[in-house]
């Protein structure tokens, strides 16, 4: 989920620049040739780009059909019917109805003895009221549809290589993460537990060169906390809910250059996205709603004090919070460099930047995940060149991914996830 917040971008803005294409991520080895006097050997990145090449054509057009199809978060069940089906066909044990709903999980069960690692493919759509700007219907603009087809074609080429395989992938294909339901609920049904899940490993689509992977290391996405104020008149409201989001030292990108400054900046070392916080607070009546997303996330409590002391100015206020702030994705440094290492070796060095930042108006349930067990959380380059940052940036009605990027996706993580599981 990336949900940047503002006025709606001029949709015909096209910027060139940092959208020049990676080019050593996008040349295919030669299918084919790696396979022959192998069989042996353990899988190696010119296996998995020879299955990968093969696959590219049949995953574009499943990509396709499912952008087709946009279901929204829990109502995914076209959307597993088809995960179920290709997994199934591709020799992988599957169960559905995971989480009480449409979770998918199949497992790819190696030739060889090694270790147990997850990978996760969100499969819904956006709902209308979290596209910027606003929609009439449900819409893939956060690249879940390439997360699927991605999920399915990395199955298929570790399947075509099982008798190469050491250990055990276990793929979940998890509803809901719009709502950031759908982990919570694949956790709690044992997901990661039942199969004895060690890793965890996912792709999300980002506004960077298609084939770019953007690595995460010691850093991640935000969490939210959310409070609600209640006061005693309206003039209170709205004079509160002014000096809340006065506490932001972070607003949401308003142009196309704004937007372009902030993928910058979340690449920058020590740039001015290190410490941030977002706040959003809307006075309703006589009360005042407010959200916010900080970073440090043990900020979060400062902030909290902060949102107090503001509304004891005001006579006769209160303050709600009903929980916990939703948890941070913090990605380990460890996995994240060595994933970084193993793509710059195999699909070359410009294949590769890191992200020195969070992203401030972002949140996801894969940190739920990484709060049981260590992973990678990466964001793969989805923007054609010459295309606007919009085409490429989550949750713009614009978004329009180029679809090279998904046998380029599949390449680097297949080939990640045979690693890991050898140990």
């Amino acid at each position: 989920m990336i949900r940047p917040s503002g006025p709606t971008l001029n949709r015909r803005t096209l910027l060139g620049g940092a959208a020049a294409a990676v080019g050593a991520g996008l040349v295919w080895g030669t299918p084919g040739t790696a396979v022959a006097g192998q069989r042996g050997a353990p899988i190696g990145q010119q296996a998995v780009d020879a299955e990968a090449a093969r696959l590219e054509k049949e995953l574009v057009a499943l990509r396709r059909d499912i952008h087709a199809h946009p279901e929204a978060p829990g109502q995914e069940q076209r959307t597993a019917s088809v995960v179920a089906r290709r997994l199934r066909a591709a020799g992988l044990d599957v169960t559905t109805g995971v989480g009480g709903g449409h979770g998918v999980v199949g497992v790819l069960r190696g030739a060889r003895p090694g270790r147990t690692v997850a990978y996760r493919a969100d499969m819904d759509a956006v709902p209308p009221g979290d596209i910027r700007g606003g929609g009439t219907a449900a819409a893939h603009v956060c690249g879940h549809d390439l997360h699927t087809t991605m999920g399915i074609g990395i199955a298929q080429v570790l399947a075509r290589l099982r008798h190469r395989l050491s250990g055990t992938v276990v793929f979940l294909f998890q509803p809901a993460e719009e709502s950031l339901a759908g982990a919570r609920a694949m956790i709690d049904a044992g997901a990661l537990a039942r199969h004895g899940v060690e890793e965890i490993h996912a792709l999300h689509c980002g506004p960077f060169p298609v084939g770019q992977f953007a690595v995460t290391p010691g850093t991640g996405l935000p969490g939210q906390d959310h409070a609600q104020i209640t006061v005693r008149t309206q003039d209170d409201a709205r004079q509160l809910a002014a000096d809340l989001g006065a506490l932001a030292t972070v607003q949401p990108p308003g142009t196309t250059a704004e937007l372009e400054q902030l993928v910058t900046d979340i690449q920058t070392p020590d740039g001015p996205l290190a410490r941030f916080v977002a706040v959003r607070a809307t006075a309703q009546d006589t009360g005042v709603r407010v959200s916010s997303r900080c970073w440090p996330p043990e900020d979060y409590a400062r902030v909290r004090g902060e949102v107090r002391r503001l509304a004891r100015a005001r006579a006769g206020s209160e303050v709600t919070y009903p929980g916990a702030p939703f948890p941070a994705m913090v990605c380990p440094e460890r996995d994240a460099d060595a994933l970084a290492r193993r793509l710059r070796r195999t699909l070359g060095r410009n294949a590769v930047t890191t992200l020195q930042a969070a992203i401030p108006f972002s949140g996801e349930d894969f940190s739920l995940y990484l709060q049981r067990v260590p992973g990678t959380f990466t964001f793969l380059g989805v923007r054609a060149p010459g295309a606007s940052v919009t085409t490429a940036y989550p949750h713009y009605p614009d978004f329009a991914p180029d679809e090279r990027a998904i046998a380029l996706g599949v390449r680097g993580m297949a080939g990640w996830l045979a690693e890991r599981t050898r140990g």
